[in-house]
């Protein structure tokens, strides 16, 4: 019998641990911090970014001046941050480089003409890698 009650506070207490954890990753996924990217034609783009270490990378390369490409998938849908574009990127995915593939690089205004082509030849799988964008700053939440 008391292996049995052993075994049940075991599980019980696995089963606790197991909620805690998806309740604190949970509570991460809430957060989320917005971003302003700037490209070669001056074009603006608000870039919503939901994962902590992306957002402490994007923090760090605002604060550094560092010069690293966003890089991101496109969802075809206007965000309400960034009601001037059709396009949004998706804010799980939001990843940073100091290089990038070309097949990838569009500016802004040329994704936003040639969206209904995107995920095809131009920006296969929906990835869109800015070579001239950069993070300009973080800015509240819209």
């Amino acid at each position: 019998m008391r292996r049995i009650t052993a075994r049940l506070g075991a599980l019980a207490a696995a089963s606790l641990l197991a909620v805690t954890v998806q309740a604190g990753q949970a509570g991460a996924a809430d957060e989320a911090a917005y971003f302003k990217m700037r490209d070669i034609t001056r074009a603006e783009f608000i870039v919503k970014i939901t994962t902590p270490s992306a957002i402490q990378e994007a923090r760090d390369i605002v604060a550094t001046g560092e010069q690293k490409i966003v890089i991101g998938r496109i969802v075809k849908r206007q965000a309400d941050y960034n009601p001037r574009w059709s396009f949004h990127l998706d804010p799980e995915r939001i990843q940073f480089a100091e290089a990038a593939i070309e097949v990838c690089d569009a500016t802004t205004p040329y994704v936003e003409d040639h969206l209904d082509e995107a995920g095809g030849a131009f920006l296969p799988g929906l990835y869109w890698c800015p070579w001239t964008g950069r993070l300009t700053e973080e800015i509240p939440a819209p």
